[in-house]
């Protein structure tokens, strides 16, 4: 079934939600473009008979409720500046860069939202693991403590002490996306019953080939307690993040979640329903 606008629908409220967090939480966009208009809660209504999942203050959740969006009609690209094909699977994009080199794929847009978020909140407790097992700190990746990679063998590599800026902290999340893939993210996630799904959360298999999509928010029908799922995704070659759209989701991207069903089907991949996964 697919919900039309004019039906009357529960929401939060965008701006009381976000009136107290600092204006750098979306530390990639230029000082003082931030706008909740422009945001994901702003842009997709919940479902009839729906409102939003409670999230903490201050979490990975709440952050990508209010995630920036391009304008409305923006294409997908992918990192050479070509159109993604097909146009059919997206219902917006975030505004966000994808980089000039074909790293930011799947796995590496997860990793890559929730390094912003942390990157914003407290820089030093950034760390993501290689597909190798090691886990790359970028406190120490700044301070000088590098790596290259040598066969199956992760090695030290002394680099330039540098200060933990933004630009800085970019080309730290390009040598993680090097080197980082849906295996390794698999391993740092926590599985969660998908009737629980929360915003956040990761539907991931990891492998060669694997896919990840995230969870951008989560609405629940106040009377059947139904949940429903905002997604996103990269994938390749690497492509601007982008909202999945599904002509059978309600409002054409609330994904309904059905915790009996043995599959979760997404425009371009179809997950198992114990491929959801939580970071800790």
């Amino acid at each position: 079934m697919i919900f039309t606008q004019g039906h009357s629908c529960i929401n939060d409220d965008p701006q009381a939600s976000v009136r107290s967090q600092p204006s750098n939480q979306y530390p990639w966009l230029p000082a003082g473009t931030y706008t909740i208009k422009r945001s994901l809660a702003a842009r997709f209504a919940v479902p009839p008979g729906c409102q939003r999942v409670t999230v903490e203050p201050g979490s990975f959740g709440q952050w990508l409720r209010y995630v920036p969006l391009l304008p409305a009609g923006t294409a997908v690209h992918l990192h050479n500046g070509q159109l993604k094909e097909p146009q059919t699977v997206h219902a917006a994009i975030l505004n966000i860069d994808v980089g000039s080199r074909d790293l930011q794929q799947c796995a590496d847009a997860v990793i890559r939202l929730r390094g912003e978020y942390e990157f914003s909140r407290k820089p030093d407790h950034v760390h993501f693991h290689l597909t190798s097992g090691d886990d790359i700190r970028f406190a120490d990746w700044y301070k000088g403590h590098g790596f290259r990679v040598d066969g199956d063998e992760v090695l030290p590599a002394p680099k330039a002490i540098e200060q933990p800026t933004h630009a800085v902290f970019r080309r730290y999340l390009d040598q993680i996306f090097t080197y980082a893939g849906t295996l390794s993210l698999a391993r740092e996630l926590t599985p969660t019953p998908l009737a629980n799904v929360q915003p956040g959360d990761v539907f991931i298999r990891g492998g060669s080939p694997g896919h990840a999509v995230l969870v951008l928010d989560v609405a629940e029908h106040l009377l059947s307690g139904k949940r429903y799922v905002l997604l996103a995704q990269s994938y390749m070659p690497a492509q601007q993040i982008h909202v999945l759209r599904d002509a059978a989701a309600a409002g054409g991207v609330w994904f309904a979640v059905i915790p009996a069903h043995a599959r979760f089907n997404t425009p371009e991949w179809t997950f198992s329903k114990d491929e959801l996964r939580r970071f800790d």
